[in-house]
């Protein structure tokens, strides 16, 4: 039997969307704690937890509560996902096509591509704002850019790379977020009111849960991608385990970090906080969560370049992208992300809390189809080379089924809304607080269950 070269982090991976066989998988169930571990002890992180705080005005022992429930309640969405990459060997993107039909699914292909341009444009600007905090010399604009090369070098060599990268994060960035907390705590000190800050409130507390489970939630678009070369017969709920603790522990720290911080300053200013707070060592805090940026964009813009790759391939089904068409796509989108970074960065903190926010209430329908089709309708069992004909295969060109419950799970989110920008009249009468996500997973999961389980599919 001939068998493939496993690749190497310093070798070009050359898959793209095309399935992974059976001789070419490799890779440890520990390799997924690590990269999601690794991946969110970074400064968005940080400020994302600090939102408890600047936006929605919380004491400290409410936020981190909150904070809590939201990432323990997100990463099971997040880990379930995660279980599917072994199974199929596809990226996230490709197996939609499976709940959605070829066409059906571009919908979410595409607001998933924005999802992705977003996240990295958000996470250019800390990261530029973090080195010039550290290094004045080097500009806002110039440690935007350098972040995001050091991010489309990563995505240029791939899946193997961006592991073996999270993997070195995960003991560097830990130790920092460590560091920082002593620090902090022994000598830097708490203000005497520290406990005494700001007042709980019922929307305040369910504002920072829903960001918290959203940033596991936003995972979910592309987690198996970085499962998807695991060996089929990997133990699944290893797999999921392994996902969930990753990205909960990775996650709910620097969130705290992100709280305590956002408790002592007074301008919101949560990098030059983390900094004056951090004193001495502030340098090699800063640079490291910076490179912790780099190594999260590169897993932004890999799953965005393997999901733009995906609606290129639906419109041209003979066309399979190989690595050249990754680093080509990859540097497009760079592009398009740099722009919105640099446009964008005077009003980062109101921009990124509206985006994370709207975001919610689209991925909310797409995960709960895609986790009712995979574990109680398809029971994991597709046909794998349908995703890549034109017509869709058995799954057909549009599963209006699929299309009607994202929609209808979409519209019933909307009186429950509370944002900036739109604040729903049922989130109103609650005093402004949001559970528009919970109403979406308790409608949408149970009607396309019951739209979906007849006629079953039948595979050869």
């Amino acid at each position: 039997m001939s068998t493939t070269p496993v690749e190497t982090s310093t070798s070009i991976e050359l898959h793209t969307i095309q399935q992974i066989a059976a001789n070419e998988r490799h890779g440890k169930v520990s390799d997924l704690f690590t990269i999601w571990f690794g991946s969110n002890i970074m400064l968005l992180t940080v400020v994302t937890g600090a939102l408890a705080v600047t936006i929605f005005q919380l004491p400290f022992i409410s936020a981190v509560i909150a904070l809590i429930i939201g990432n323990l309640a997100g990463s099971v969405f997040m880990a379930l996902h995660s279980a599917q990459g072994p199974q199929l060997g596809v990226p996230q993107m490709v197996q939609t096509r499976g709940q959605f039909g070829s066409y059906g699914s571009l919908l979410v292909v595409l607001l998933v591509v924005i999802m992705y341009l977003g996240f990295f444009a958000s996470n250019l600007v800390l990261g530029g704002q973090a080195l010039h905090a550290i290094w004045h010399p080097v500009s806002t604009n110039q440690g935007i850019f350098l972040v995001g090369v050091l991010s489309v070098l990563a995505t240029a060599f791939g899946y193997t790379l961006i592991h073996t990268y999270t993997r070195i994060m995960s003991w560097l960035s830990g130790l920092m977020l460590i560091i920082a907390f002593v620090w902090i705590l022994f000598i830097h000190g708490l203000p005497a009111n520290f406990m005494q800050l700001h007042t709980s409130t019922l929307p305040g507390f369910l504002g920072t849960m829903s960001i918290a489970a959203l940033w596991q939630l936003a995972y979910a678009p592309y987690v198996s991608d970085y499962s998807r070369y695991m060996p089929h017969d990997v133990n699944h709920r290893s797999v999921f385990w392994a996902s969930y603790w990753g990205c909960t522990l990775g996650s709910i720290f620097p969130m705290i970090l992100g709280v305590t911080i956002a408790l002592c300053v007074t301008d919101g200013d949560i990098i030059t906080g983390l900094v004056n707070m951090t004193g001495g060592i502030s340098a090699a805090i800063i640079t490291i969560f910076a490179l912790g940026i780099a190594a999260t964009n590169a897993m932004n813009l890999y799953c965005g370049t393997l999901s733009a790759l995906t609606i290129g391939q639906t419109l041209l089904p003979k066309w399979s992208p190989k690595s050249r068409a990754r680093v080509m796509t990859a540097l497009i989108m760079f592009a398009i992300s740099l722009a919105l970074a640099i446009l964008g960065q005077d009003n980062f903190l109101t921009n990124y809390s509206n985006f994370i926010l709207l975001l919610l209430y689209v991925l909310i329908p797409w995960t709960a189809i895609n986790l009712v089709d995979y574990y109680l309708i398809a029971h994991g069992n597709y046909d794998v080379a349908s995703f890549f004909r034109r017509d869709g295969g058995i799954y057909g060109y549009i599963n209006y089924r699929a299309v009607s419950c994202y929609v209808l799970g979409i519209v019933v989110q909307i009186p429950f809304v509370s944002t900036e920008l739109y604040t729903g009249f049922l989130a109103t009468k609650m005093g402004g607080a949001d559970i528009a996500w919970i109403i979406g997973l308790l409608v949408v999961c149970p009607c396309y269950y019951l739209v979906s389980r007849k006629p079953q599919r039948n595979l050869a």
